[in-house]
């Protein structure tokens, strides 16, 4: 099980692997004040972003970006959000 979580889990934002969303699920998460939801949709994986401390149905959400559902898309999908997350601490520091 363990093996399992470690598979699951391999960023610093505890994205699930590509499979996690190939089975339709969505996933929600922060990193400080940064706030994201990824949602598979058809053939892409649709991520959105926001600050603050409510949920992604009640804020405002900040940018809204789509990448291949694959392999390439989804570290392509990391590489914007942790250029993101940088951005941002640089931003509000």
């Amino acid at each position: 099980m363990e093996h399992l979580k470690k598979e699951l889990k391999f960023n610093q934002f505890d994205i699930p692997a590509i499979y996690y969303f190939e089975a339709g699920n969505y996933f929600t998460g922060s990193k400080k004040t940064l706030n994201f939801k990824i949602t598979p949709e058809k053939e892409n994986l649709v991520i959105q972003i926001w600050h603050g401390f409510l949920c992604s149905e009640l804020a405002e959400i900040e940018q809204t970006q789509t990448f291949e559902l694959s392999e390439s898309g989804h570290q392509a999908l990391l590489n914007w959000l942790t250029d993101i997350y940088d951005n941002t601490t640089k931003n509000r520091s």
